[in-house]
């Protein structure tokens, strides 16, 4: 049974520091701590697991914006998570706040907005790109 779309619904994603994400190797930077842009996708997988029992089949949600803090930094070994919340949809668009957090407290948070698209024909318009 799906999910009915409204605000308030939330998402959650969560994962480990390792030396995967850390901002040494994925170059924002030199520091073996939890790399800003794995933050951000932390927190776009979140807003997509709050609509993601909403949406029908066939049908994805592409991040539009983000516009994030990051707080505080977080060292190799911690547990981190986002959660999402859904403040609004309209049409194809759907508005989020979502914080981030570490074992310790908040790290980060965002406002997003993601649009749904058609998974297929998304695709082939990236793909078509290769044709020039």
């Amino acid at each position: 049974m799906k999910v009915e779309l409204r605000p308030g619904l939330q998402g959650r994603a969560e994962a480990i520091v390792d030396t995967t994400n850390v901002a040494a190797v994925m170059g924002s930077g030199d520091l073996d701590v939890f790399a800003t842009p794995a933050m951000i996708a932390l927190m776009e997988q979140a807003a997509c697991n709050a609509i993601a029992e909403t949406l029908e089949e066939g049908i994805s949600t592409v991040g539009a914006q983000i516009s994030v803090e990051h707080l505080s930094a977080t060292p190799v070994g911690m547990r981190v998570w986002a959660e999402a919340t859904l403040t609004a949809h309209e049409g194809r668009s759907y508005d989020f706040t979502i914080e981030a957090f570490d074992e310790a407290g908040l790290i980060g948070r965002a406002t997003h907005k993601r649009v749904a698209v058609k998974s297929a024909r998304f695709l082939e318009k990236a793909e078509a790109k290769k044709q020039g």
